[in-house]
């Protein structure tokens, strides 16, 4: 069994070709994992996104709920000074006569 040029020229293609296959393999693998743990980070950083998008909603709401009160406290304030004002008003008008 003699091994001629044209033998040794294929037994090297498909050694180099069972080679390229290898790599190709390795490389997608981590491609796919490289890929994975991108899809993985996205998720996260997704879930905080909407963790803090809730926050603000729920911030938003608080404020929007307290700015009515200080709306109310600020009218019964303003009225109180003015009842204030009118006792103040009688009571003078009462020492001059």
């Amino acid at each position: 069994m003699t091994l001629t040029s044209a033998d040794i020229l294929r037994l090297v293609l498909s050694v180099c070709v069972a080679a390229l296959t290898v790599f190709i393999c390795w490389a997608i693998f981590y491609f796919v994992a490289g890929a994975q743990k991108i899809y993985r980070l996205i998720k996260r950083v997704e879930n905080g996104v909407t963790k803090v998008e809730e926050i603000i909603e729920i911030t938003k709401d608080k404020l929007r709920d307290s700015s009515a009160y200080f709306v109310i406290l600020g009218e019964i304030a303003k009225r109180a000074l003015e009842f204030v004002k009118e006792k103040k008003e009688k009571k003078a008008t009462g020492k001059k006569k």
